[in-house]
């Protein structure tokens, strides 16, 4: 993922890129599709898309999350990864407490990809994407942090998802409790 060109994700916490056995692979391109090749033929799927078990949770998704970012991919393929990553953490939450503030960090990883490739959450094949597929994981994040009472920090991150075309109520709702907060500050004379 660190190879997105306008993406600050400089690597995987941990991750030694060259342990990891997918790491070098390249596609062949069959039929103008790029295929993998894996161990009983060849598939579309790339190895980072493929590398997250369904059955991990906890730590152990975590750590899976952190090896796929380092795994041959597109963009789509590291939004996926990320967007799974945090509905997984979310429902979670009860047995893997911890996996909140990781969820905060692959939902920000993910806004931050979708800033620097656009195209990897949109259906337009233009260079200026218009029209954008239902992201999960960011709102996720604005909830959380709204309901964490981290209201401008919630404003900030909708703002920046607004710009994909989701989030417009949020921006909404969060401004007017926000500006609330602030008349509120003034009157009181905490400003």
């Amino acid at each position: 993922m660190a190879a997105i060109p306008g993406l600050r994700f400089t690597g995987s916490p941990g991750v030694v890129r060259e342990t990891l056995l997918e790491a070098h692979l390249r596609p062949k391109v069959s039929s103008g599709l790029p295929m993998w090749p894996t161990a009983d033929g060849s598939t579309s799927a790339a190895p980072a898309s493929r590398h997250v078990p369904r059955e991990v949770s906890g730590f152990q998704l975590v750590d899976h999350v952190w090896e796929a970012l380092e795994l041959p991919g597109e963009a789509m393929d590291y939004h996926f990864v990320l967007q799974d990553a945090v509905s997984r953490l979310w429902s979670g939450r009860r047995s893997y407490p911890e996996g909140l503030e990781l969820l905060e960090v692959f939902a920000v990883l993910d806004l931050e990809l979708m800033e620097a490739a656009p195209h990897a959450v949109s259906f337009d094949a233009g260079p200026v994407p218009e029209s954008f597929v239902r992201v999960t994981s960011v709102p996720r994040l604005i909830a959380l942090l709204e309901r964490e009472g981290a209201l401008a920090e919630a404003l900030s991150v909708a703002r920046r998802l607004a710009r994909c075309g989701q989030s417009e109520d949020a921006v909404a709702r969060l401004s007017e409790r926000v500006s609330a907060l602030v008349a509120e500050a003034e009157v009181g004379g905490w400003a």
